[in-house]
């Protein structure tokens, strides 16, 4: 008896398996499929969705008053703009690889392939943890800058924007190493892999994580640019 599944690779082991394990195999991917039919029927846009909307517009209003807090006191003050570290543009080319890597990770994920799904996870989660690291060293170097020695304000500003966003990227950390970790338990043979994607929930947090990451690249993005430009027009 065979069952045909959407992961290539489970195909001819489990058309091996004894008639008894048949029918709690369907039955468990027709309930995931009536879980995805159900939600699709509820809800015009899932909650998770809006929370999460919700969630990126209050971090929106957060930096844009930042931004605009540190401008008016600039500009009232008559303080010279801030030259950033150039460790911070290397740090941009990391978050833009881990916007890519995520991305392959989805693809992966949607186009069932185990092994490139927890390997773009994984690297995914070291860039991050790379950017952090740099993070860190680009805030001991933003010390040695002489502007940052005599005006106290402005430095007060430009750690608050740079580590807030370190917090909220920081805060992703948890949710993309449970990805990580749960992959490697959850996939360890052809019958936990083929529940593993053919469950919504997981899709749809995978959606999630997706958007928050970039919305923070396209965040620090926006900010590098906002400061470099910034710095050239005086």
């Amino acid at each position: 008896m065979m069952l045909y599944i959407r992961h290539c690779d489970c195909l001819f082991i489990i058309s091996n398996l004894k008639k008894q394990t048949m029918p709690y195999i369907v039955n468990l991917t027709k309930n995931y499929e009536a879980m995805n039919i159900r939600d699709q029927r509820n809800y015009l846009i899932h909650p998770y969705y809006i929370m999460m909307g919700l969630l990126l517009m209050g971090v929106t209003a957060l930096f844009v008053g930042f931004v605009g807090s540190y401008m008016y006191n600039r500009l009232q003050s008559g303080i010279d703009p801030i030259q950033l570290p150039n460790l911070f543009y290397f740090n941009t080319l990391l978050l833009l690889a881990s916007s890519w890597t995520i991305v392959k990770t989805k693809k992966s994920y949607l186009s069932d392939q185990t092994e490139k799904y927890k390997l773009y996870l994984g690297i995914t989660l070291l860039l991050t943890t790379g950017f952090l690291i740099s993070q860190i060293i680009a805030y001991i170097q933003l010390q040695e800058i002489e502007l940052f020695a005599t005006n106290s304000t402005m430095s007060a500003y430009m750690y608050l924007i740079a580590g807030a966003h370190f917090a909220h990227v920081f805060f992703g950390i948890p949710f993309l190493a449970l990805f990580l970790i749960t992959a490697h338990k959850k996939m360890k043979s052809p019958i936990t892999v083929l529940l593993y994607f053919a469950d919504p929930e997981k899709k749809r947090k995978l959606d999630l994580l997706n958007i928050y990451w970039h919305f923070l690249d396209g965040l620090w993005i926006i900010l590098i640019a906002f400061f470099l430009i910034n710095y050239l027009i005086g």
